[in-house]
């Protein structure tokens, strides 16, 4: 029984610092053997989501769970583009039916009908916000031109310029990016 205290308090020590989820790679890394994740699960300490991914039920959600969880399906390397990035901090008044998530690599994983996957080559630039991969800001509301309203997209950038979101050159680069 101690020993099951013991995981149980690594896995939420993890769950911590990614919005209540544990991947049972993170786990195993920590020295929480695989086989304890189904185990923690039917005493009820987990929830499983999907295959290698629990959530500890009694960490409060926050805005930012959704985007988290799309993350952690998608695998290592997956990042929020576009639409999302732009939700993620509530700019232009954007409310996507879809986290888009970007992966690097091919993707197999059965995504639930709110996560779009989309492949990218190359070396793309990523961020962290709030502990969560990202394209950064500047990219997110360029690449957005032709999917939302160009007064939008401004109005997005003078937000998050305003919240220190961006720098005076990729303000810059955004209005010189979205003029007609």
């Amino acid at each position: 029984m101690a020993a099951g205290m013991r995981y149980r308090e690594i896995v939420r020590e993890i769950a911590l610092d990614h919005y209540g989820y544990v991947t049972t790679r993170e786990a195993a890394d920590a020295g929480v053997p695989t086989v304890e994740l189904p185990k923690l699960a039917a005493r009820g300490g987990l929830v499983n989501v999907t295959y290698g991914l629990y959530r500890v039920p009694d960490i409060p959600s926050t805005a930012y769970d959704q985007f988290a969880e799309a993350l952690l399906r998608a695998g290592e390397g997956a990042y929020l583009h576009g639409e999302s990035v732009l939700a993620l901090f509530r700019l232009a008044d954007v409310n996507p039916r879809k986290i888009k998530v970007a992966v690097r690599r091919r993707a197999r994983p059965k995504m639930p009908p709110y996560i779009e996957l989309t492949q990218v080559r190359g070396g793309v630039r990523t961020t962290f916000y709030e502990g969560l991969e990202a394209q950064p800001i500047a990219d997110a509301i360029l690449e957005c031109r032709g999917r939302i309203e160009t007064e939008h997209l401004l109005s997005a950038a003078k937000q998050a310029r305003g919240e220190g979101l961006l720098t005076t050159a990729e303000w810059q680069r955004v209005r010189k990016g979205l003029r007609p």
